[in-house]
């Protein structure tokens, strides 16, 4: 079976509210779609960031994978990884290769006629999902209802608010809402803080003291994630495990955050590091170091792969991205209990709703 040239495919869809963490604001959010076939099958992959992915793909990617074989991924994957040597991978070009990777393996799959957590070999029924969002720029009442429908309305055990408002100027109004935040979920729920990289050492050292008292377990991001020696000793001092990884375009990547002993819990993302080929090296090498993984964003993506793997914590039940998977798709998972049962149905058991989002594209 050989390859037919990638469609791609880009659409910016509005938020439903003006949304923020403590670095950035936005008000809408893009996804770029690929779609590949071969024979009679067509699989579709997608990952979130600039439209300017989409040109890559198009242009950079989409010729060189034509004509190869649908079935060798590892081959295509390796072809795609060296063609963006020059060009730099982080960034435009790890989103690229990751969607285009993500649709090889939903066409794989059908392919052969099987669900995408078969081809791969599940490892449990079910994946434990968290309730992601409570943005900065929500009022309390905002927060509250969404906080209510995940833990009282679905079930979810454990939710994820973001902090750091300002780059960390309004540490007053952090605790204030992580407060609120543990009021409306009551005492038995898991209480996440994302800081997005706002604070500075000492300051998320301050803050991760001030957390121990609302039994926050999970502080993500509480300094840059670039900053490893700073994550290292931020873990070091709170009680909360620290998380970060959600910036991996690569396996080198992974392994320094991991060596640096800089995190209790590897974020991985399979929209943004390499599509699910990579996904399974870094869970791999997580671990070898004794580290469960969690992943970041895009659900519907992460369902199958994250079924698969011996050290998986979680998968990210994002706002965001929940609400343009399940306006774009048919098949949407149901998260109402605190996990996910990977599709039934061929591939990652999603197909896109070409008319009905037709309005939202802008490539």
């Amino acid at each position: 079976m050989r390859l037919h040239r990638p469609g791609v495919s880009v659409y910016t869809v509005p938020t439903d509210a003006p949304e923020a963490d403590g670095t950035l604001a936005w008000e809408s959010t893009t996804v770029v779609i690929v779609e590949v076939s071969a024979g009679d099958a067509a699989g579709t992959g997608w990952t979130y960031g600039p439209a300017a992915v989409g040109d890559f793909l198009s242009e950079r990617l989409a010729p060189l994978v034509e004509g190869r074989s649908a079935l060798d991924i590892p081959a295509v994957h390796d072809v795609m990884c060296r063609s963006v040597r020059d060009t730099g991978r982080p960034g435009v070009a790890a989103c690229a290769v990751s969607a285009l990777d993500i649709a090889l393996w939903d066409l794989k799959a059908r392919l052969l006629e099987l669900p995408l957590v078969r081809l791969l070999g599940a490892r449990r029924e079910r994946v434990p999902v968290y309730g992601s969002g409570g943005f900065t720029t929500y009022l309390d009442t905002h927060m509250a209802a969404q906080l209510n429908g995940w833990v009282h309305g679905q079930h979810i055990p454990r939710v994820k608010i973001r902090i750091g408002e300002g780059w960390g100027r309004e540490v007053p109004r952090d605790l204030h809402r992580v407060r609120a935040a543990r009021h409306v979920v009551g005492e038995h729920a898991e209480l996440y803080v994302d800081a997005n990289g706002a604070y500075t050492r000492k300051q998320a050292v301050r803050v991760g003291h001030a957390l121990a008292e609302y039994g926050v377990g999970w502080f993500e991001e509480p300094v840059s994630s670039d900053d490893l020696t700073g994550l290292r000793l931020v873990r070091d001092a709170v009680v909360s495990d620290v998380a970060a990884g959600e910036y991996g375009f690569d396996l080198p990547y992974f392994a320094r955050m991991i060596t640096a002993g800089a995190v209790d819990c590897l974020q991985v993302d399979a929209t943004r590091c390499g599509g699910v080929t990579e996904f399974l090296h870094a869970a791999a090498l997580a671990e070898a170091h004794g580290l469960e993984v969690s992943a970041h964003g895009a659900p519907h993506v992460h369902a199958a792969v994250a079924a698969t793997i011996p050290n998986l914590r979680h998968i990210e039940w994002f706002h965001d991205h929940v609400r343009v998977e399940d306006l774009f798709f048919d098949g949407a998972l149901d998260p109402t209990g605190g996990t996910v049962a990977p599709a039934a149905g061929l591939g990652h058991g999603l197909t896109l709703r070409t008319e009905d989002i037709a309005r939202y594209r802008v490539g």
